[in-house]
């Protein structure tokens, strides 16, 4: 039977054999599986985002927005030591968050205390110049209110959208030419040009995810 990247099954301690390495990916792997609690998609989603954000921005607190397990803030630690902490913040953290964390935890010791999580709105994050913002999949608007608040902070920000609704998306004008959410991420990516950031764009593996444009950006120091 075919291991699916995309599947939302739960990794379990069955599924441990298929992770036999050595390397990051695949300790990272094991330790998840034995945590059993965590949707095979959110493990290979939350690698490309955070390997992929860490490649392109360095240092800094990361802030990980609509977090789900806060797995990304607990890997750009692990991939950049150079972060001294993370914030993961959802509205409504899944019970099993608190469960990832400690898995980690006992996994690599330096993430201990490192990694803060707190429920609470988004929108309510104090966020610094120097902070790293990341959002995947947060649904609908609720990636514009990130790249807002990144914005407004003058943030590098990392988001991978999903769920761009017309109702509550900007297309920018351009619906007609390409599909709408393409149109959505388009002006997503010129509205963060308009602001003066260097925008950088990416895909990650489609059989992850369909929803797999990512967008990166930092202000332009000039």
């Amino acid at each position: 039977m075919t291991f699916a990247h995309s599947s939302r099954v739960t990794l379990s301690p069955r599924d441990a054999p298929r992770f036999s390495g050595e390397t990051l990916f695949d300790r990272l792997a094991r330790t998840l599986c034995a945590a059993d609690c965590l949707p095979r998609k959110e493990l290979y989603e939350s690698w490309e985002v955070a390997r992929r954000a860490r490649r392109r921005f360095r240092g800094g607190r990361v802030v990980d927005l609509a977090c789900g397990h806060g797995l990304i803030a607990h890997l750009m630690l692990l991939l950049d030591d150079t972060s001294a902490t993370a914030l993961a913040v959802d509205a409504r953290l899944p019970p099993s968050a608190a469960t990832l964390a400690t898995a980690l935890s006992a996994a690599w010791p330096r993430l201990e205390g490192r990694v803060t999580l707190q429920s609470k709105d988004i929108r309510d994050v104090a966020l610094d110049a120097s902070d790293v913002v990341v959002a995947s999949h947060a649904c609908g608007a609720l990636t514009d209110d990130v790249l807002s608040l990144a914005i407004e902070a003058r943030a590098r920000v990392v988001v991978l959208p999903c769920c761009q609704e017309k109702a509550t998306c900007d297309q920018g004008g351009v619906g007609g030419w390409v599909d709408a959410p393409l149109a959505v991420d388009m002006t997503r990516a010129a509205r963060l040009r308009a602001h003066g950031y260097v925008v950088y764009t990416q895909l990650i593996p489609a059989t992850i995810t369909p929803k797999n444009r990512l967008l990166m950006a930092e202000p332009n120091p000039t």
